[in-house]
């Protein structure tokens, strides 16, 4: 699609220019003016309308004897440099940007899982490996990701084509995985949503034990109950709603034999992903204006909870327990790579969100700043969330008379749906603080669910721009319907264990695989220093050394780390009283590999269809294509009129 812009003068100043130059996608139109005296013999300038013969406006309106020998006028010579490729979106703030990228990075991972990672790591003595994991690891990758879409300026598919070609299937292979997460992560949202609705009714319904679900060994633990004790064999009420009103898991006996769908989370999920829709149908500058919500409120609400969990009793028990440091753990194995999984999954490199939300910003941007930034809050949000946590879970053990290691046996979403469900039950204004959590669960899933999609619409747009970039509605549309289908199997009786399966075998050993190849293929392959030259050509200036060794060697090593750690250690899978059966890690790991199989096979396809020899072949797929890196003026063609 042909573009033209409107003409500028050459007495502009630089800065005006250079905002253009971001503002425009680098497509400009330079007016130049000729000295005086400059004649013209024999031509005539159509001037009735004020205009050159392009259609464009004069300088100034001039008579048809202006132009004339001897009239000694200055002449207009309108150089129309015009881009070839259509106008990309843009954010319309800076803040729309740095919000969507902390609203994807804070997710709902970090207020469960960093938490009980932490205390199980060995508390206070966790945050060093966690740290020099973040500082050597996961930040020089959130940086990469960040300059390599500002730079380029597509999504996680076309963007290969730039950077090393025979590596493109990462891109479809982030895809996929973008799906396999979007069937089960959004069901978290729809138990959170199905909670909220619950809150309205006139007496939480998880804090009685005479409602049709409850069986006969729930108890009623509330602080008034002096006279009731606590038992192995006690089940909680907000336990009995979770798993027996929520979920009714106990109609499915296991993965085996799901059961029915639940019509309520149904229509519960149904509504999640309406929401999605219309936040993010037209892109960026809609779902940019959702994220001064979605990203924001759950810090006001973390900030009140955290003030209300330090003045219950025995909140002080859980802060110690949350940050008491335990050195000698620093000797396990295990704790070295959960720190480096909570890292890496925490700032969220590698689903090919990154890359999206970095290609709509201006070319000069400063993403060096924004990485430092946004990763910093993203860490502090999850030490923040510990003792949100935490302060309640003491005020639990102390409640219960136990150790708050025995109240904090649950990690994942039964942490929030049990545990903290049943501490709010126990405070005053219950109903309002209920409310507010389970609005800010809501809304820390639907930053990362934006996120998530737009990953995968930037690139199929960017790689299918004649099919789609007129489309983009129908096809949001289309993929949303087809992540509530797949998230149909979530919402069975069985639903809980097809998300754990989902969660445990179907993203994490798929995209840090996946991050590991970005890393070699960009830092190997394209090369640090020409990927440095990129960035000193965004910001002004190049990556310290620093930045060069991290990507070249102690990232790759990070990675690497990770993924022998997940094959050396498989995980013990299970759910309530549920262990999954073995068959089950098979069916885990081939949805794994579905999706990782693009890598190879996109690699056998390139080397097959391009014609030549086979080293010329070769050389082809690790050569970026010719005007895939000449930075914001890619695609222009100059005429002089």
């Amino acid at each position: 699609m042909e573009m033209k812009q409107p003409m500028v003068s050459v007495r502009e100043t630089e800065g005006e220019k250079d905002r253009e130059v971001s503002q425009e996608n680098s497509r400009l139109v330079v007016g130049g003016i000729l000295a005086d005296g400059i004649e013209e013999r024999g031509q005539k300038v159509s001037c009735a309308s004020g205009q050159v013969s392009n259609g464009y406006p004069a300088t100034s309106p001039q008579s048809p004897g202006e132009g004339g020998v001897g009239g000694g006028v200055p002449m207009t010579l309108v150089v129309q440099q015009t881009s070839l490729e259509q106008p990309r979106e843009t954010w319309s703030k800076k803040m729309d940007f740095l919000l969507s990228v902390i609203g994807y990075a804070v997710d709902l991972g970090n207020v469960w899982r960093f938490p009980y990672i932490c205390y199980q790591n060995g508390g206070g003595a966790f945050l060093l490996p966690y740290l020099l994991m973040a500082v050597f690891g996961g930040v020089p990758l959130f940086y990469m990701e960040l300059a390599l879409g500002q730079y380029h300026r597509n999504g996680c598919i076309s963007i290969w084509s730039h950077i090393c070609p025979i590596f493109k299937g990462i891109g479809f292979a982030i895809c996929i995985i973008a799906l396999y997460i979007a069937f089960y992560y959004n069901t978290i949202m729809a138990w959170a949503l199905y909670y909220l609705l619950s809150s309205f009714e006139p007496m939480l319904p998880w804090t009685t034990c005479h409602n049709s679900w409850n069986t006969v060994n729930c108890t009623r633990y509330m602080s008034t109950d002096l006279n009731v004790s606590w038992t192995n064999t006690s089940i909680s009420p907000a336990e009995e709603f979770y798993t027996r009103q929520v979920l009714q898991v106990h109609l499915s006996p296991g993965l085996h034999q799901l059961g029915a769908v639940s019509w309520q989370l149904a229509l519960c999920l149904l509504f999640i992903f309406t929401v999605v829709y219309f936040s993010i149908w037209k892109g960026v500058k809609t779902s940019g204006k959702v994220v001064w919500v979605t990203a924001t409120f759950p810090y006001l609400v973390l900030l009140v909870l955290l003030v209300r969990g330090a003045t219950l009793p025995g909140a002080w028990r859980g802060v110690v327990f949350y940050l008491k440091p335990d050195w000698k753990k620093l000797l396990s194995t295990t704790v070295w790579i959960d720190a480096a999984a909570q890292i890496f999954f925490s700032l969220g490199p590698g689903f090919g969100v990154l890359l999206a939300f970095a290609s709509y910003n201006p070319f000069h941007n400063n993403c060096y700043k924004d990485a430092l930034l946004t990763s910093s809050v993203n860490c502090l949000t999850s030490f923040l969330s510990g003792f949100v946590i935490f302060t309640v879970l003491g005020y639990m053990a102390e409640m219960r008379q136990l150790g708050v290691e025995a109240v904090a046996k649950d990690a994942g979403p039964s942490l929030l749906f049990i545990i903290y469900a049943e501490a709010i039950a126990n405070m005053p204004a219950a109903t309002f603080f209920a409310i507010i959590f389970f609005l800010m669960i809501i809304m820390l899933g639907l930053d990362s669910t934006f996120a998530g999609l737009e990953g995968v619409i930037t690139a199929m747009l960017d790689e299918f721009p004649h099919v789609l970039a007129k489309r983009r509605e129908w096809f949001v549309l289309g993929l949303v319907c087809v992540c509530y289908l797949g998230a149909l199997s979530t919402l069975t009786y069985g639903g809980a264990f097809v998300v754990k399966l989902f969660e445990e075998y179907a993203t994490g050993p798929a995209v840090i695989t996946v991050v590991f190849l970005e890393v070699i293929a960009v830092s190997w392959f394209y090369g640090t220093s020409r990927f440095c030259n990129d960035v000193q050509m965004m910001l002004g200036f190049s990556p310290g050394w620093f930045w060069r060794v991290c990507w070249v060697a102690i990232c790759p090593c990070f990675l690497l780390f990770i993924i022998i750690s997940f094959l050396a250690f498989p995980p013990e899978v299970k759910l309530f009283d549920y262990l999954y059966p073995s068959w089950t890690t098979v069916l885990g790991y081939c949805i794994g590999v579905s999706s990782f199989i693009c890598v190879p096979s996109y690699m056998v396809y390139y080397l097959l269809s391009t014609p030549g020899t086979f080293k010329q072949r070769l050389l082809k797929s690790i050569t970026p294509e010719a005007g895939g890196s000449t930075g914001p003026h890619r695609g222009i063609i100059t005429n002089a009129v």
